[in-house]
Order: C-alpha cells, then sequence, then structure tokens
C-alpha cells in the first residue's frame, strides 16, 4: 500500500514540475496598439531576461503610451519608444541595459529589437522593428561588433508594420531629426497579454 501511495505521489509531483516547466519556458505576448493599428510581439525572455525585463517595466509603467514611432526607414526599420508628439524625448526613467545582442537571435524582419548609442551598454527605453533582414546588427564581437539585441518577434500585425514603414518622412523642425514621419503614428497603448 505504501509503495503504491509513493508511486502515485511520484507521478502527480512529475506532472506538476513538468506543467511548471511547461509555463516558465512560454513567452511573454505583449500588445501594441497604434494610430495605424494592433501589433502583437511574442518576447523571448529566455534568450534575452535583462532585455525583456527592462522593456516590460516600461509596458507596466505606461511609458510608452502617447509616444510615437519617431524614425521610420522604409527599407531598413521602424523605431519608437522616446519620443511624444511634439518632438520632446521623454526621459528615461530605468537605467541603461547590459546589452544581450550575443544570444544568438538575428535582427530578421519583424523581429523587435533594442536601440542605442554608439556605446553598447546604452539601451533604455527605446526600440525598433526591423522590416527587413538586417544581419548586419547582429553580434559579432564583443569589442567592436557587439550588435542590437533582439528580444521578440511580432506575431500579429506585420501588416501594420508595412504600413507604419510606407509613411513619407521629413526632418522634423524641432529636433532636427531626420526620418521623422509626416503622419503621427502614435503608441495609443500597451499591454501584456501572458
Amino acid at each position: 500500500m505504501e509503495k503504491k501511495l509513493f508511486v502515485i505521489i511520484t507521478i502527480i509531483l512529475i506532472g506538476v514540475c513538468t506543467m511548471s516547466n511547461l509555463l516558465a519556458e512560454e513567452n511573454l505576448l505583449v500588445k501594441m496598439v497604434t494610430s495605424k493599428g494592433t501589433i502583437e510581439i511574442e518576447l523571448y525572455a529566455e534568450k534575452a531576461p535583462a532585455t525583456v525585463e527592462n522593456f516590460v517595466k516600461y509596458v507596466e509603467d505606461g511609458f510608452f503610451s502617447g509616444t510615437v514611432f519617431h524614425r521610420v526607414i522604409n527599407s531598413f526599420m521602424i523605431q519608437a519608444g522616446g519620443f511624444d508628439i511634439e518632438g520632446n524625448q521623454k526621459s528615461s526613467t530605468y537605467d541603461q541595459i547590459q546589452n544581450e545582442a550575443d544570444n544568438m537571435l538575428s535582427n530578421e524582419i519583424g523581429t523587435i529589437a533594442m536601440a542605442r548609442t554608439n556605446y553598447p551598454h546604452s539601451a533604455t527605453s527605446q526600440f525598433f522593428i526591423n522590416v527587413k533582414d538586417n544581419k548586419f546588427l547582429d553580434h559579432k564581437d564583443k569589442k567592436q561588433g557587439w550588435g542590437y539585441c533582439v528580444f521578440g518577434k511580432v506575431t500579429k500585425g506585420m501588416d501594420v508594420v508595412t504600413a507604419i514603414k510606407a509613411v513619407p518622412t521629413q526632418v522634423n523642425p524641432k529636433t532636427g531629426m531626420q526620418d521623422w514621419p509626416v503622419e503621427n503614428i502614435i503608441i495609443e497603448s500597451v499591454e501584456v497579454l501572458k
């Protein structure tokens, strides 16, 4: 009787452990509602844990609401996460993060990656979605070719990304930034779905 009970308890525990491992391995989904439509993005927490944690903190703070896609290059990428409609840069609320571009993920069409300055570990809130394969942005080495960290991929709404990349651009008169869309492409909200 005790042996049977031990076997049953063992089977239950294995089932519970397997289920919790499966849940832990599930990637987060994020829904981004823009003035052009909705984009859903799967975040790769296992491959880029610090980057995903950072992005999710900004999402949960509501930081992205009211920001715009401020840099749109039709044959390259669309960038957001740092400026409002008026061209004012929002102050990042968290420290710069360690670049995780050495995670073997490639800047392929539809992937989302962190924007940064020339310093490899300078990413904060700004991100971009690749609108073509940009493998030249991938990690090469830790001296000169750090690359840009991919941390997720668009799973729904590539038609919205395509609509955004097609918007004509200009030099922003306030900031002097090039590739600023002539039409405001606003991020209305971003939320974690699971």
